[in-house]
């Protein structure tokens, strides 16, 4: 840039950021300011209160600017007095209040906050850095109160939002236990004041000139007018009196204001957004607290502006402002009615879509839909993700069969590798299903309105041969707060302004109606969007995944035993119950809960939450069963699997003992044997896997020379984001555990213990019940830091790419690294198994509550072999100092399976294994699928209506057009094809129902629900 150029700028720079910003407040008064501490126990801060539970006025005491306030976690109830001076009602300006509860300039979301109500409680508006004045309704002379609600939350962001990579150094401040009791922070300035308005837009302009200028190239004449106004502008304006030269800069600017955008340029709908994370560095009783300062500022904001639209995700949150402060949530209903307050997504929770089950994600948009339709007489079309970490490639299916037409994250431009070819385009899912999708090119969902974000719309827009638009999110988000006033005016100011974009405030529904429209044949992005970041977080505080699994599976099989008992017997479907179960997980798999990267008090709290899930769905099953076995002796099996196990039908139940398993046997090399008809292995002395031959084939499973069960230890020191990240390079550091001893349990197993660094692991080995497959169950006490476990299987198997299972299917990934996308997937999400196989042959690594891993090839003597390995613990530091420490189990089964679908097998009866209970009588199966194995039972339940209808989920699991029959476990009038939120298709045609037997049609990987009415349900038939 041009010496003379850069000396305007920062002239014009001082200007704004100096002489004018002090003007803007042409005068200004002090208030009175009284706080009530909310009283805590046992060393802790005190939980929020209600209003309307506050203490008497005599209990406030004077707090003075400057004076600190608020521990960690803390609440603060302050109380502000205050008269407006006569004297203004002959003056020109805006009368408002200022509270800074103590603000610095980081971004909003991320420190202390406050919500103002009026003395009858009603909510006013929210404060935030960059967003602390209050309007005010009566004029001159007027007195008035407000409370203001002050949480002192701890900023963990390291004051630059994670700008600095001392912003991930471990901290005690995430737990209010450990955060200490020290005031955070001092009381800033409470005045009211008066505003000059034409100081405030001249301000304005002269930023957005200048930010537009720094956007374009020297050589622009446009540039240089820019720059010569502003120039001409400044200098009609007396520094120590800017007011006095407001209306001769103004005018000076005018012109340059009012020169319009390009024909060709490029457009902007801009749409209001405030992403608020349920929990993340702050626990979820904080965002109730966030969720409410940001839609009263959204309501504040809406009254005095009628540009204002606004988009808001995760019915949990209006779930909880209605239940926390109904009046507030009337004013949102009614926004919501007149088109402005947009509710999108239609999920429960903006949750993470890589780890949870196909039933997780049907569910998380059935209680999201249900609850948008029940509240507000609607479901959005619109799909809305913009944070999660990674897009697997069964979602687009899922996100249409649920009535989502179009969907919109930003998440991908964060990639460390690769670029995605396109910002608008149709994303094609395992099955098929394709989605209209939509990134923004100013790459966030947080926008602000400033010039240089405009610009990089344009210049990172990858489609601009074929569209014209694009979707602009703005609004300070994360920890909420959402658009300002400012981002309005700025907005307005550069809606059709030369050299510029243009732009206008709108919905999302309206941005892809225009751009599907402009753009029917977009290109395809086919499979999954896999996340070039942010790796580790599929290992991450393992017992929150560990509760995830085991509850979305027991909720699964509570519904089943629940939906048969109910319709077989008096028993009373427990719907209350299984919608708060439901919901209380849907909540956990939030994309910074359940990928592990909170703080620990949301750790700490997920765990609690699910071991109480856990016991609930045990009591609701134990109470299912008996109304279905009825009282009595008998010892039965019921197999909640939906593949048979051991003799037990699918989803059925058995007469009979669980069976026991081979013993382990002592070898003469000072190893261990095992042995049945199925497997032989050899476990060395040092208890790793010497030799895993499958008996019917004679094939060896495990690579020449290699050692099965080998856990390593790798450093895994990222450069930043310690809970989210799992660099490359962790790779250069490996320690093979291999110094262990191994003897024979009681059990039959061999037993194994392993000492390294601070830690300690044990390690039974066994063969399954069946002795078809090999069962390695690990318990670790892990005290490391910086430090990733993982267990190795080196498989004699010559694999081009591995498929890992997915919600309803798997998807394929290459074992090599021809390409830089290939190279990239270093370590990826499978659910409950890994397949590697060739012709004929392939071998299953199965897990009971993982989901990190990485698949490799190697070359042993001469020929190609495949490393299979589960990431078992990692040891980040932030933001949980503790994260993973303590004692952890993982189960593990090895098994020869010659196809992906066996392998889904073995991955079903570990998931949810044979229970052993007792009773009259084995009850038949609610449903069956009789076929050649395509089709794959997935969930039974009573219809979320209430109607007593029994909704059937299927799914085709190897991708190949398959054909089954249902056989139904009750006598029915109708079946019918229904959406993923059972609502019947009006344009399918119904089942075939011959008896109890219906047949069914699938293509590849295709999810289907039915809806089933029984001709007659139990008496608690609602």
């Amino acid at each position: 840039m041009p010496e003379a150029d850069r000396l305007i700028l920062e002239r014009a720079d001082r200007f704004v950021h100096d002489y004018l910003a002090k003007a803007v407040v042409a005068d200004r008064r002090r208030l009175g300011v009284r706080g009530w501490v909310v009283p805590g126990e046992a060393g802790l801060p005190g939980e929020p209160v209600p209003f309307a539970t506050l203490p008497d006025e005599s209990a406030f005491a004077t707090v003075d600017a400057g004076e600190p306030w608020g521990r960690a976690w803390g609440t603060t109830w302050f109380l502000v007095d205050g008269e407006i001076p006569t004297a203004w009602g002959d003056r020109a300006g805006r009368i408002e209040l200022s509270l800074d509860l103590g603000f610095s300039q980081a971004k909003p979301g991320f420190q202390c906050e406050g919500l103002v109500r009026t003395p009858d409680g009603r909510a006013v508006k929210g404060l935030e850095p960059r967003n602390h004045h209050v309007p005010l309704e009566a004029g001159p002379g007027s007195t008035f109160r407000y409370y203001v609600e002050a949480a002192s939350n701890p900023d963990l962001s390291g004051g630059d939002d994670f700008k600095s990579v001392t912003a991930f150094r471990p901290t005690s401040a995430g737990d209010a236990a450990t955060a200490g009791e020290e005031p955070l922070y001092r009381l800033g300035r409470c005045e009211v004041r008066l505003v000059d308005t034409g100081v405030e837009e001249l301000r304005r302009e002269v930023a957005i000139l200048c930010g537009l200028a720094r956007e374009l190239t020297d050589s622009d004449p446009r540039r240089a007018r820019i720059l010569d106004g502003v120039e001409r502008a400044l200098y009609a304006i007396n520094p120590d009196e800017p007011s006095n030269g407001v209306e001769a800069a103004r005018g000076i600017l005018r012109p340059l204001l009012a020169s319009p955008a390009a024909p060709s340029a490029h457009r902007i709908v801009a749409t209001g957004h405030a992403h608020i994370d349920s929990a993340w560095l702050w626990p979820a009783r904080e965002t109730v607290r966030k969720v409410a300062r940001t839609f009263a500022n959204v309501l504040e904001l809406m009254d005095r502006d009628a540009d204002l639209t606004f988009v808001s995700s995760s019915a949990q949150h209006f779930a909880w402002v209605k239940q926390n402060d109904p009046e507030l949530y009337e004013r949102v209903r009614r926004r919501v009615a007149e088109g402005r307050f947009l509710p999108v997504g239609n999920m429960w929770v903006e949750s993470d879509v890589n780890m949870p089950s196909g039933e997780s994600l049907a569910r998380q948009l059935l209680y999201g839909t249900r609850f948008f339709e029940d509240e507000f007489g609607a479901r959005s079309d619109v799909g809305w993700l913009p944070d999660s970490f990674g897009f697997p490639a069964s979602l687009p299916q899922l996100l249409r069969s649920a009535g989502l037409r179009w969907f919109f994250t930003q998440k991908m431009c964060w990639n460390d590798v690769n670029t995605m070819p396109h910002h608008t385009f149709r994303w094609e899912g395992l099955d098929g299903t394709r989605i209209f999708t939509h990134f923004p090119p100013n790459n966030t969902y947080s926008g602000d309105m400033r010039p240089t974000e405009l610009a990089r719309s344009v210049r990172n827009f990858s489609d601009h041969a074929h569209a014209s638009s694009s979707l602009m999110p703005f609004g300070y988000g994360d920890g909420g707060g959402g658009p300002t006033r400012e981002m309005m005016a700025d907005g307005r100011a550069q809606s059709d302004l030369e050299g510029s974009p243009r732009l206008r405030f709108g919905g999302p529904r309206e941005f892809f109606l225009e751009a599907e429209e402009e753009y029917a044949d977009a290109p395809i992005w086919s499979g999954e969007m896999y996340l070039e970041f942010h790796r580790g977080i599929y290992t991450s505080q393992s017992r929150t995944k560990r509760g995830n699994r085991r509850n979305e599976w027991l909720l699964v099989e509570a519904e089943l035993w629940c939906a048969a008992a109910a319709l077989r017997t008096p028993f009373d479907y427990p719907y209350e119950q299984l919608d708060e179960l439901w919901r209380e997980v849907l909540l956990l798999q939030f994309h910074d809960i359940l990928p592990g990267s909170a703080i620990a008090w949301v750790h700490r709290e997920a765990e609690r939450s699910h071991a109480r899930v856990t016991a609930r769905l045990e009591g609701l099953i134990e109470g299912a069963v008996a109304a279905l076995a009825d009282r009595g002796d008998e010892p039965l099996l019921l197999n909640p699997a939906p593949v048979p196990a051991g003799g037990v039908p699918a989803w059925g139940a058995a007469a009979g003992h669980p069976s026991s398993a081979p013993r382990a046997s002592a070898a003469p090399d000072g190893g261990f044997r095992l042995q049945s008809a199925a497997l032989t292995v050899e476990v060395a002395a040092d208890g790793t896997l010497a030799s895993v031959v499958d008996v019917p084939t004679g094939r060896e499973l495990l690579a020449p020379g290699g050692r099965g069960n080998l856990l390593q230890l790798h450093v895994d020191a990222p450069a930043k984001w310690d809970a989210w990240e799992l660099d490359r390079s962790y790779r250069l550091s490996v320690t093979d555990l291999v110094d262990g001893s191994a003897t024979l349990a009681e059990s039959g197993d061999v037993h194994v213990v392993r000492r390294f660094g601070t830690s300690r692991v044990e390690q039974w080995i066994g063969l399954d019940d069946s002795g078809e497959a090999l069962r390695i169950r690990t318990r670790v006490e892990w005290h490391e830091r910086h430090r990733l476990l993982k267990l190795a299987f080196p498989l004699d198997v010559h694999a081009m790419d591995a498929a890992y299972e997915t919600q309803f299917g798997h998807v394929r990934r290459a074992v090599h690294t021809n390409t830089s996308w290939d190279a990239a997937r270093y370590e990826v999400c499978a659910h409950r198994w890994v397949h590697v196989g060739e012709p004929g042959f392939g071998v299953a690594v199965v897990n009971d509550g993982l989901y990190g891993h990485d698949v490799t090839r190697q070359i042993v003597q001469g020929r190609v072999s495949t490393v299979v390995r589960q990431s078992l613990l990692r040891a980040p530091t932030f933001p949980d100092p503790d994260a993973d420490r303590g004692e952890h189990e993982f189960v593990t089964v090895l098994a020869p399976a010659a196809r992906p679908e066996d392998a889904a097998r073995w991955g079903a009866l570990v998931g949810s294994p044979v229970r052993a209970v007792r009773g009259a009588h084995a009850p038949e199966p609610l449903v069956q699928v009789q076929g050649d194995g395509g089709v794959v039972l997935s969930a039974a339940k009573l219809a979320a209506d209430r109607s007593g209808d029994l909704i059937v989920r299927v799914f085709e699991q190897r991708g190949a057009r398959s054909r089954a029959r249902l056989r139904l476990g009750v006598d029915v009038t109708g079946v019918r094809v229904c959406d993923l939120v059972e609502t019947p298709d009006a344009a399918a045609s119904d089942i075939c129902v011959e008896g109890r037997d219906a047949a069914v049609e699938l293509s590849a990987f295709q999810v289907l629900t039915l809806r089933v009415t029984p001709a007659s349900a139990g008496e608690s038939r609602a």
